[in-house]
């Protein structure tokens, strides 16, 4: 009998408990949300809501935020910065979330000029936007108002999720200023303001729903304003895909910065590893590509790593009257003209907007600086042409993209005829272009990577005729497309002004010193 009651007397407890259990669990069950693509459900219960999303733990693939203070500490500091940082990731282990997230921000913003902070806006974007995964991206999309919550700083995050993914409001940690340098320490957020006076009430009529991690923190508090929250685990998060680059609310067209790769611990460590390897390199290839025929250094270059396509023969060589062709290539790293010269396996001329002395003395090909006046330009580039072909890049500047930038008309008026030249360039370590670092590094970190490929196209020639002021133009896009269409490129009518006013804040000029913001 004794043990008869003992055992009524448990599962009544067990009872108990579970009926506890099960109404402090009522706010995840309540109006739960199932993540699937095709939910037609789902799609309709989030037109009418406001969702407030946590970037970390609801809209971002994988938690750790080691990877985006690596980049502000490369891109806005140095690399002494990172080395650092990576120094310190096996303590940041051992750290709860909070003190880790704090050593993280202190390493990566101290003694950083606000003013000329643009990692936020010029870099981190792509690789946040690689990290979104879809399946959160749909229910993001589908809401009425959306509130994006985060741990890392908003200067971090605010431009990626404002202008990509149309969030309305970002709540993140503040930076503390003094001087107009980050001190690396963050403000102390105990209120965060309440979403009655983010959007009023009657903007709430709907509903608020919540989406990822419920981290104790200020800005976590919104989740107390969402009747169900919905929390994102870990093993769920593995099984989501990737955004696709077609359904970005707005395109990537522009982003900046040294790093090709995404700097999670092991990666950032292999790159260390290699930067000493690496220079001396790039210190051979410089001297077999300044010093040697192409005969002789393309074959080199190869095997040392460098993958060089020509993917069609270039034209062939006819003495029309004594003139020379006109090389019309779009614009990936200074080294274009150098690859397109190896492929006619003579060297031309080629003419650049900026370049930096050093980068002219050690050419292997003749240069010439453009000044931006239309009529000197054209005077210089024909002075160029009657000495020999000619290379020119009409988009004016590099684009890292699978898009090409406007071709700017002026290099009808030289020839009667053009001929289109298709380039590709794919890198895996470092960019070897840059909008805000110092240019004449530009050649050396592309021939940095362990494995740079350049791809070559010649393309059928494209008459000119003699242009009028309206056909020029014509032709121009003409040109554009037949490029884009051999890539699998997008055509734009973005400028070089536009590229340099995102991600440097000036208007390309070399050595201005006016800033702007933009």
């Amino acid at each position: 009998m004794a043990s008869k009651a003992f055992s009524k007397s448990l599962l009544f407890f067990y009872l108990s408990l579970s009926r506890q259990l099960a109404s402090l669990l009522s706010l995840h069950r309540k109006d739960h949300l199932k993540l699937e693509k095709n939910n037609v459900s789902l799609r309709h219960h989030l037109h009418s809501k406001t969702i407030v999303l946590d970037v970390g733990g609801g809209l971002l693939r994988s938690s750790p935020t080691f990877p985006y203070f690596m980049l502000v500490a490369l891109e806005a500091g140095c690399v002494l910065r990172g080395l650092l940082l990576l120094l310190l990731y096996p303590l940041l282990c051992c750290l709860s979330q909070q003190v880790a997230l704090q050593v993280m921000v202190l390493v990566s913003f101290l003694g950083i000029k606000e003013e000329e902070f643009r990692a936020g806006r010029a870099v981190l974007p792509k690789y946040l936007l690689e990290d979104v995964g879809l399946e959160a991206f749909e229910v993001l999309r589908k809401a009425r108002k959306k509130v994006c919550v985060s741990n890392m700083p908003r200067v971090m995050v605010e431009v990626f999720l404002k202008e990509y993914l149309e969030v309305e409001v970002v709540v993140g940690r503040e930076l503390k200023v003094f001087g107009g340098y980050y001190t690396g320490l963050m403000e102390d957020e105990s209120k965060v303001e309440s979403l009655e006076k983010i959007f009023g009430e009657e903007e709430l009529d709907g509903g608020v729903l919540g989406f990822g991690s419920c981290i104790k923190s200020p800005q976590h508090q919104l989740f107390s304003y969402c009747k169900a929250v919905h929390v994102a685990t870990e093993a769920e998060k593995r099984n989501w895909h990737a955004l696709p680059r077609e359904q970005y609310p707005k395109p990537l067209v522009f982003h900046d910065g040294r790093m090709a790769f995404r700097p999670t611990p092991m990666a950032t460590l292999a790159m260390f590893l290699w930067f000493p390897f690496g220079i001396s390199l790039t210190i051979f290839r410089s001297i077999v590509f300044v010093v040697l025929p192409f005969e002789i250094s393309l074959p080199i270059g190869a095997a040392t790593g460098m993958t060089n396509r020509l993917v069609s023969p270039p034209p062939t060589s006819t003495d029309d009257g004594g003139k020379y062709k006109l090389f019309v290539c779009n614009h990936r790293t200074l080294l274009d003209p150098v690859y397109i010269s190896g492929a006619l396996n003579k060297h031309v001329g080629a003419v650049t907007y900026s370049i930096s002395p050093i980068s002219e003395t050690l050419s292997p090909i003749r240069t010439a600086r453009l000044t931006r006046s239309k009529e000197e330009d054209r005077r210089r580039m024909e002075r160029l042409l009657r000495q020999g072909d000619l290379v020119v890049c009409p988009e004016g500047t590099t684009c890292r993209e699978p898009y090409l930038l406007r071709f700017s008309p002026l290099f009808m008026e030289l020839t009667d005829e053009v001929v289109p030249v298709a380039v590709a360039t794919r890198v895996g370590m470092f960019h070897g272009t840059t909008a805000s670092g110092l240019k004449v590094l530009d050649s050396f970190y592309f021939l940095m990577n362990p494995w740079p490929e350049y791809d070559v196209e010649f393309l059928r020639s494209i008459p000119t005729g003699s242009c009028s002021s309206n056909s020029r133009y014509e032709v121009a896009n003409l040109v554009q497309r037949e490029i884009a269409s051999a890539l699998g490129f997008q055509c734009t009518t973005l400028t070089r002004k536009d590229k340099y006013m995102m991600l440097a804040g000036n208007e390309g000029i070399v050595n201005s010193k006016t800033k702007h913001t933009s």
